[in-house]
């Protein structure tokens, strides 16, 4: 928790003297704030902070859609219908049903006891509805985590049991789709499974989605040190992944997201971002996205990771490449932590853009 704190300093910090960056080869330095000289990510056509879409990591109209006619009429069935039609064991399944449960958990915060009244109506006219059973798992889950009172207290726990009934119930409505599952290994996490009946878990996932990039980010969180598991436990969920990986998979990039769940409490020294793990997780995870089909739904959420460790490494052409394809959303790590996604993720963005134009780049020279 603390380097959260930091970080989010820092950002203020930077954020603040974000009009003052200054291009100039060689390196960075402060200027007036207006100067013709100052960096602006706006000439690259990048999205303003305010337009950045915090719900999901990259492009999905389809799923834009559905929330858009939900949203204006109330109803359930666009949701319904996206569902129907997204393949169970893919990746885009588990984000969709992600977006559906974190918009009933915004409903139900901003009108508690009123909102969200769309999906307890589709559970109440279509019980056998599996996309259905789904969402609702998810924002038991959500609700558990961001709105019961914290990790321990006798909220969090109840709410996290309901959910684990859910995805129990959800489970039987959609034989063979991994989603219900996945859903519950932030259940798992949060109620303190053993490793026995987390590994139990994880086997029903990958008896039938055994490369779900989604699924191995979700496990990795349980194996990490803050929760049930150690560096070194993590490391090897994350290597072992990314070994077995079939020629195209994003599981390559695995290790990245390891080395991001145990960063160092304070990252103030530039051997970290040489350092041998970093370099070869970063290298690793380029290799994924380089490899990767262009269409695949978890490519954006490696980029945004990529994009942190990029900014820090300066390597600032890499990391204004992941700007070019990933711009305009930020519902992903290392900005949905944050407690502004979008300033987050804006200062990073500046970052790239003031050290690729500190050291000769421009608008011209980006490709698009």
């Amino acid at each position: 928790m603390e380097i959260l704190w930091f970080l989010i300093a820092m950002g203020l910090i930077v954020a603040a003297l974000g009009p003052y960056i200054r291009r100039r080869r060689g390196g960075l330095r402060l200027v007036a704030p207006g100067s013709p000289d100052a960096a602006d990510p706006a000439n690259y056509g990048f999205d303003r902070q305010e337009h950045l879409d915090v719900r999901v990591p990259g492009p999905d109209p389809d799923l834009m859609d559905a929330l858009e006619n939900v949203r204006r009429t109330g109803g359930w069935q666009a949701a319904s219908q996206l569902l129907a039609g997204t393949p169970a064991a893919g990746e885009l399944r588990l984000q969709r049903v992600q977006a559906f449960g974190g918009a009933a958990a915004l409903e139900l915060a901003e009108h508690p006891g009123g909102g969200a009244q769309w999906l307890k109506a589709w559970r109440l006219d279509a019980p056998k509805d599996a996309g259905g059973a789904q969402v609702h798992a998810e924002l038991l889950v959500q609700q558990a985590w961001r709105q019961s009172g914290g990790v321990g207290s006798t909220d969090h726990r109840i709410i996290l049991e309901e959910a684990r009934e859910s995805c129990g119930r959800a489970a039987l409505l959609a034989p063979g789709d991994p989603v219900p599952y996945i859903t519950e290994l932030a259940v798992g996490r949060g109620l303190g499974y053993s490793e026995a009946e987390y590994d139990a878990l994880w086997a029903k996932i990958i008896d039938v989605a055994p490369a779900h990039m989604g699924a191995h980010l979700a496990a990795l969180n349980y194996w990490c040190e803050k929760w049930h598991g150690s560096r070194e436990k993590a490391d090897a969920f994350a290597h072992a992944a990314a070994a077995r990986a079939p020629r195209g998979s994003l599981l390559a990039a695995l290790p990245l997201f390891a080395v991001y769940e145990h960063l160092p409490e304070v990252v103030l020294v530039s051997t970290f971002w040489r350092s041998a793990v970093v370099t070869r997780a970063v290298e690793g995870a380029l290799y994924a996205v380089a490899s990767a089909r262009p269409d695949d739904p978890m490519l954006p959420q490696v980029r945004h990771m990529l994009l942190w460790f990029l900014v820090g490494m300066e390597r600032w052409a890499e990391a204004m490449e992941q700007v070019r394809h990933v711009d305009g959303y930020v519902g992903a790590l290392p900005w949905s932590t944050a407690a502004d996604p979008a300033g987050a993720y804006a200062i990073h963005r500046a970052l790239a853009v003031a050290g690729y134009e500190a050291n000769g780049g421009s608008p011209a020279t980006l490709p698009h």
